[in-house]
């Protein structure tokens, strides 16, 4: 929590996040889309749906990592921006939240389609008074919190992926397999481009991404609920198509624009277009509540960083949800559906999707690289780098694709978002990021800008909900140093004698020899490359760590292994108790097996504080 800015609350589950990747994804690339990309591959288009599906995989797996490293609102916006710098991250902040609003409102409009066969007069300006009404009532439960909405996407998503089950099971066993002859009646370049237009129906899986702060056990939750969801719902899209490919024949399919719908009352007769009819309005109703509740997180994680006014950051004390960004969002999205026509912005909202997961995958790629020490993920990415390469090089493949009018939109916000930068984020976003880091670590240049480490430390704290004790106040305050190569043990007790004889205006001389005379009656190593020298300071309610690392190694008498950690203590008799709950600390922290090998790998003082202060131990909450 920065200042006194509420903290979003934590509701969500791995049910809520299955629910909401789901929810997000199933709509219109399933209920709609199908006759459309019937159309270019026949009944190949299962193997365009199957290609789709593996594409997603890298976006997937990178945003999976990078979620559960940095659990922030903003998704896409807060990874770029930490990577690639405050620039990247305007841009990525802004197309994010355009392509998910844009989206969810297209998706709403799309209910008009089924209202179509039941209220035949109704005009094109009546569904789109629908549409902005429905964006009223997803706005008012978002405003309630996430647990509100996430019930409601809950409910809405087991009652659409029941109707599929039964859909599938109903309609394959009646499939005329001759539907399916012959199988690639386009060619094969024809199945490739046609996953292009069916990608768009998986891109929803990434919202969860944008909402990762108000998710409970981030480690745990965003990958389980992702991959469970992605398994799930490509399982239900390739079955279904399937099923409907063989219920319809090759006209009716190319020319029905409710594909699913029509199946199903082939099968069953008009209660099965009534229940697809109600599964697909149940799609089109949790796609836009899953895109209010992602897509608003965009502004607010831009306000937090400066990207855009601070008014979009503000949080509501009683329901933990940003208001003003729900609002702005829903503003956008009813413009949007009574004003434009909004086929080709969909298309270019695409296109950006397709731009973000490229920046994403070039961001894990960055943050690996950089080897900054507080990016610790709990779940990681496999087969890195080849696999975000791979995605990469897709989905440049497929923005090429799209076309020259989505490009040229997408250039338009490039353009925009450099103007925004310089005009109002230039000077007020001063954000550290995994692009410097590397660049720093290349030449061997200890870093000058606002550190990021540090920023992510923060949110490992809060993420891993650990509550601060008096040991971690005492390591913030610590210094921490490296020794030169060579030093014998005495000289390490004239560096400490220093220090300590300067914050206490002692004599140095004395110090050291009482140090001397410690070392004589029982040696400070401990065994394990570790000594912990420590001496009794006068006065009361006193003490003091200082650290120091030798990465060739101190002979102490009487060890074997040479010493490359120390931990200095000082303290007043009073302290005693403290001392040993130092002790205690000190030794859970360098039982970890990989804490020296980390402790000789970082490069400075600054990352040698964090692996101290990020430790797994027992903390004593009493400071």
């Amino acid at each position: 929590m920065k200042g006194n800015k509420p903290a979003l609350k934590k509701t969500m589950g791995t049910l809520d996040v299955f629910c909401l990747c789901s929810g997000a994804m199933i709509s219109s690339g399933l209920f709609i889309l199908p006759s459309i990309a019937f159309g270019h591959a026949g009944p190949a288009v299962l193997l365009s749906y199957a290609i789709a599906s593996l594409l997603m995989i890298p976006a997937m797996l990178a945003k999976a990592e990078m979620s559960t490293a940095m659990p922030k609102s903003g998704g896409s916006c807060y990874f770029i921006s930490r990577s690639l710098g405050p620039l990247a991250g305007t841009f990525s902040g802004l197309t994010n939240w355009f392509s998910l609003a844009l989206k969810s409102a297209f998706a709403l409009i799309g209910i008009g389609m089924l209202a179509t066969p039941f209220f035949p007069d109704i005009t094109p300006f009546q569904i789109k008074l629908v549409a902005a009404a429905a964006v009223m009532v997803f706005t008012i439960l978002n405003m309630k919190g996430v647990e509100e909405s996430g019930k409601f996407q809950l409910v809405f998503v087991m009652l659409l992926v029941g109707l599929l089950v039964a859909y599938i099971l109903v309609t394959l066993p009646q499939a005329n397999q001759e539907n399916f002859t012959p199988f690639v009646s386009s060619g094969w370049s024809s199945v490739i481009s046609t996953s292009a237009l069916v990608f768009i129906s998986y891109g929803g899986l990434t919202k969860v991404a944008s909402v990762a702060e108000e998710i409970r056990n981030p480690g745990k939750s965003i990958p389980r609920g992702m991959l469970i969801s992605f398994s799930v719902v490509s399982l239900l899209y390739i079955l279904s198509v399937t099923a409907t490919i063989g219920m319809l024949s090759p006209s009716q399919l190319a020319s029905s624009p409710l594909p699913i719908s029509e199946g199903a009352r082939l099968a069953v007769g008009p209660i099965g277009f009534v229940l697809m009819a109600v599964a697909a309005m149940a799609a089109f109703f949790t796609t836009a509540n899953a895109g209010i509740m992602a897509a608003s997180r965009n502004p607010m994680a831009m306000a937090e960083d400066h990207y855009i006014p601070s008014i979009f950051a503000r949080v509501n004390q009683r329901t933990g949800t940003p208001i003003v960004s729900i609002l702005t969002t829903s503003g956008f999205m009813i413009a949007v559906i009574l004003f434009l026509d909004t086929e080709q912005l969909v298309e270019a909202a695409s296109t950006m999707m397709l731009v973000l997961f490229t920046l994403d995958c070039v961001s894990l790629l960055l943050l690996r690289w950089s080897k900054i020490s507080t990016y610790r993920p709990l779940f990681r990415c496999p087969l890195v780098p080849a696999l975000p390469i791979i995605g990469i090089v897709s989905y440049i493949g497929l923005i090429i694709g799209m076309g020259v009018i989505p490009l040229l939109i997408t250039i338009a916000f490039l353009v925009f978002s450099v103007v925004l930068y310089f005009c109002f984020s230039r000077y007020r976003a001063q954000k550290d990021s995994a692009l410097i880091h590397l660049a720093h670590r290349i030449s061997g240049r200890e870093l000058e800008s606002p550190s990021l480490d540090e920023e992510l430390r923060e949110v490992l704290l809060i993420r891993d909900e650990v509550e601060e004790d008096r040991f971690d106040l005492l390591i913030r305050e610590a210094p921490f140093s490296d020794l030169p190569e060579g030093l014998a043990v005495q000289t390490l007790y004239e560096y400490i004698a220093e220090d300590v004889a300067k914050r206490f205006s002692l004599d140095k001389a004395t110090v050291f020899e009482q140090l001397q005379e410690q070392e004589k009656s029982y040696t400070s190593s401990i065994g394990g490359s570790l000594a912990i020298p420590h001496l009794v300071l006068p006065g009361e309610d006193t003490f003091l760590i200082s650290v120091y690392r030798s990465k060739e190694g101190i002979e102490f008498p009487a060890t074997q292994d040479p010493v490359k950690i120390v931990f200095f203590l000082a303290g007043t008799k009073d302290q005693r108790h403290f001392h040993l709950q130092a002790l205690m600390s000190i030794a859970q922290i360098v039982q970890d097996e990989t804490f020296t090998h980390d402790w000789m790998r970082v490069r400075s003082a600054r990352e040698l504080r964090h692996l101290v202060l990020l430790a797994e131990r027992i903390r004593h909450t009493a400071v």
